[in-house]
């Protein structure tokens, strides 16, 4: 009876799961059937594109560095989730051919609130400003209002509309840092830090309960320049003066009456989204019964995921945290694996085809040792005497920087983040939290002095706090990796390692600060370091491609199991609430590596 009991059971699980790998599969097909048209790959040609047309770019959800694969859109449609992520590379590519698209009349940028790092938006806005110079026309609308960095963008247009109820932002750039050393005192956690550089601001987090001198200064600094492009750039679109622009950011602005903001010259009409419509109708010389010819950006972007053939540039994406515990692609994050990206570059050294790299980084850093060897990768591929360039993103700092310092040329955004050459260890301790909260008691059996060291308890956390003499070494490996660390950004940057210390100690800097002190050699965005790359190639205009490492692959098994992990983080999110971020910032303390060059990024307000 009991035999025949476990084979109904285990017939039933069996069945169950067959279908729900069915069900799985079959969602994959219908999605990739509705996707086929927006999918990167499944472009339309241009000669489908009516005249009068515009192309609409939705300032809504994040903005990613790179898209492409769907497995990722297909699990949030499984999921139920609305796709509102869009990618910097699609949107300027789809800018750039709308430029030369004789079909395409001008651009709308609907503001919905994109949510993206300023240097993102710094190159966006250089776009869309190039395409003016074409003698085309730029339109922007906000339906319910337009936030800061959205205005930043929509304010090249020349004309921004709002609704009569709407409201629009600017108030300045702050941000806000948690420190957890209360917290993890109250839990009996002692977190063991190990430093080199007086601006290593990662750590204060856990040993200080506000901020230090050194990083409130090196913040007010970056968060200064930074400002000072968004206001300037303001300023020159809408012909106001910098000052003035302040004025408006210290008004409180999102509470005036949205008619008062065409008398401060903040928007140049209001109108609802059906009459706004109406405008763009006339505007395109469409009839009013007609619907407007809307294009958008993956219709007509280049495919940038294709293989193609002949000479070519490698693009090679470095973006998300070095050899972090992130979650992949279903941790909401994204990260670097430092032996896979390295063995990608090796490999492009061999390749006949490719005449020269450059290395896209988008990165706070991550594992000194990660670091290292994509540093070395980068310096293997010079060896075959072909051109590197960097194109740094929103940040390329600490171990971001690390892998960039030994490129030939470094281009940067003015509001690129980036330095912070410096090191550190965390090492948190459970001795308190097992002993005095939970009463846990833990004995050792040990052959010499160290043998326990790293030993963990529960949740991973070590046992026992170090010792002095585990202390006294471990900052010694600190120290010596620090040394490496401004040795490969003197020896890169043709400069003293002295000179380089001078600026490091950790310290973090904006773009335009860091081309003044020399971590960057020049302005532009990702194809400015393209060009420079084909040039230094001796590769002629349009007689080369290029192609994006590493290639997007869909693994499918990361997506049965990324179901799964989806459910238990949603449970867990729900049960936890507002712990559940100091949650995952503990995890990340316990499975990190020791040994880091990490910045903590912190999100401007």
């Amino acid at each position: 009876m009991m035999k025949k009991f476990l084979l109904v059971v285990c017939g039933s699980f069996v069945g169950a799961f067959l279908a729900l790998i069915f069900c799985i599969i079959a969602s994959m097909i219908m999605s990739f059937g509705i996707m086929g048209a927006s999918a990167i790959g499944g472009s339309k040609s241009t000669s489908s594109i009516d005249k009068n047309s515009v192309l609409y770019i939705d300032l809504n959800g994040s903005i990613e560095e790179r898209q492409g694969g769907g497995t990722p859109q297909v699990m949030a449609m499984l999921q139920g989730e609305n796709i509102t992520s869009s990618s910097l590379n699609v949107l300027i590519s789809a800018i750039n051919e709308a430029k030369k698209n004789k079909k395409i009349e001008g651009i709308l940028i609907d503001c919905n609130g994109a949510s993206a790092s300023p240097a993102t938006f710094e190159a966006l806005r250089r776009a869309l400003s190039e395409f003016k110079h074409s003698g085309k026309w730029i339109w922007a609308y906000g339906y319910e209002g337009i936030n800061q960095f959205d205005y930043y963008l929509a304010s090249v247009a020349d004309s921004i509309f709002i609704n009569p109820v709407g409201a629009v932002d600017i108030h300045g750039v702050g941000g806000v840092i948690p420190f957890y050393k209360g917290a993890l005192d109250k839990l009996g956690i002692e977190m063991q830090v190990l430093r080199v550089g007086t601006f290593k601001s990662a750590v204060e987090p856990y040993m200080l309960d506000s901020i230090s001198p050194a990083n409130r200064l090196q913040m007010e600094h970056y968060l200064g320049t930074i400002w000072n492009e968004v206001v300037d750039s303001i300023a020159t679109s809408r012909k106001m003066t910098p000052q003035y622009v302040n004025q408006l950011a210290d008004s409180l602005l999102i509470a005036l009456k949205a008619d008062t903001l065409i008398q401060l010259k903040v928007v140049d009409g209001l109108c609802y989204r059906y009459d706004f419509e109406k405008k763009l109708k006339q505007k395109c010389h469409i009839d009013e019964k007609d619907d407007l010819r809307l294009v958008y950006p993956e219709d007509i972007a280049k495919d940038l995921e294709a293989k193609p053939s002949g000479d070519q540039i490698a693009v090679v994406y470095a973006t998300g945290e070095i050899d972090g515990s992130t979650g992949g692609i279903f941790g909401g994050e994204e990260g670097i694996d430092s032996e896979k990206l390295a063995e990608v570059i090796h490999d492009l050294k061999e390749k006949d085809k490719v005449k020269g790299l450059v290395l896209r980084v988008n990165s706070p850093g991550g594992s000194a040792f990660g670091s290292e060897q994509i540093w070395k990768a980068i310096e293997d591929f010079k060896e075959s005497g072909k051109p590197v360039a960097v194109s740094m993103g929103d940040y390329a700092a600490s171990g971001g920087y690390y892998i960039s310092c030994g490129a030939d040329r470094i281009f940067a955004e003015r509001t690129t983040i980036t330095g912070s050459i410096g090191i550190f260890g965390i090492i948190p301790s459970g001795e308190r939290l097992y002993k005095e909260h939970m009463h846990v008691n833990f004995s050792e059996v040990k052959t010499n002095a160290n043998s326990t060291m790293a030993a963990s308890g529960l949740f991973g956390i070590p046992v026992r706090k170090l010792t002095p003499t585990q202390t006294a070494s471990l900052q010694r490996m600190i120290n010596e990796g620090y040394e490496l660390f401004t040795k490969r950004c003197a020896d890169g940057r043709h400069v003293s390692q002295d000179s380089i210390k001078k600026i490091a100690e950790g310290r973090v800097w904006d773009g335009v600060t860091a081309k003044q002190i020399g971590l960057v050699d020049e302005f532009g965005g990702l194809n400015k370091a393209i060009e420079w790359v084909a040039n230094k190639a001796n590769l002629k205009k349009d007689k080369y491609k290029t192609q994006n490492y590493p290639d997007l692959k869909d693994d499918w098994r990361a997506l049965f199991n990324g179901m799964m992990m989806s459910v238990t983080q949603k449970r867990m999110r729900n049960d936890l609430g507002d712990l559940y971020d100091y949650y995952n910032e503990l995890k990340a303390i316990v499975e990190r590596q020791h040994i880091l060059c990490l910045m903590q990024p912190v999100e401007l307000q």
